[in-house]
């Protein structure tokens, strides 16, 4: 088995006089959760549309799944899952029809819409149309569509963002899930604790180049070495804490 799930060499992209992504070179672990922070426009959704497939690379060179990304597309594409952050679905057709239609269109066999649907918890919805779905089932329902043909590899694209304390973690657990059944995930996120609490290992980027990567340990850790402290006091609980011990942890649609 291949170690590296994506191997990206200085990849760049450019919009005009705009240097989106510059020089861009890491790898993903098969097997691993691995995170991109950034501020807006710092590159990050650049930079997975390039893996993924979808934008031409400028500069360099990207391995996905063992495919060269800019010789194979189609190969990657089919290795690959998407689940974007603004998902979008035909209002007027049933989540198991939506689903159904996934599975034919990469012919897969044995696996059923229901089964896919009870995977992310949404058993219940399965005669429901997209526009009946709360933030938290629309972006469960993104992600059994990404994972319909069974992916090597799953890429999220900020997959928590305008959800609740409670559609979040169970969204985290679900990530978790999906490791464990044998898919790497590559994911960007703009919350620290989510990416503290669910990645092996985080890349930074800021204007268009990555300037940090390791553990969310050791990066932490390089930062005490500098000498930094907080000047307030860190309690063992926080407020995300009280709001899910009095609502609650279980999924609430």
């Amino acid at each position: 088995m291949d170690t590296h799930m994506i191997e990206a060499r200085d990849l760049s992209k450019h919009y005009g006089s705009l240097h989106a992504v510059r020089g861009v070179s890491f790898e993903v672990k098969t097997g691993e959760i691995f995170g991109i922070l950034g501020p807006n426009g710092a590159g990050k959704t650049t930079t997975l549309e390039m893996l993924e497939a979808l934008r031409t690379i400028d500069g360099g060179s990207a391995t996905v799944a063992g495919h060269d990304v800019a010789r194979e597309p189609e190969a990657v594409k089919r290795a690959i899952g998407v689940q974007i952050q603004s998902a979008a679905f035909f209002d007027k057709v049933r989540l198991e029809e939506l689903l159904s239609f996934a599975l034919s269109v990469y012919h897969v066999r044995g696996v059923t819409p229901r089964e896919l649907l009870d995977r992310v918890q949404l058993t219940d919805k399965a005669r429901s149309y997209p526009e009946q779905l709360s933030g938290g089932q629309l972006q469960r329902f993104s992600i059994a569509m990404a994972i319909a043909h069974s992916p090597k590899l799953l890429f999220l694209d900020e997959p928590t963002t305008g959800l609740d304390p409670q559609a979040r973690r169970n969204t985290w657990d679900l990530i978790r899930e999906l490791r464990e059944d044998g898919i790497t995930i590559l994911l960007t996120t703009h919350y620290m604790d989510e990416a503290e609490l669910l990645c092996d290992r985080l890349a930074i980027m800021d204007n268009g180049s990555i300037i940090a990567l390791d553990s969310p340990d050791a990066l932490v850790q390089k930062l005490l070495d500098t000498g930094f402290s907080k000047t307030r006091e860190v309690r063992p609980a926080t407020l995300d804490g009280v709001f899910i011990q009095l609502t609650g942890k279980e999924l609430r649609d």
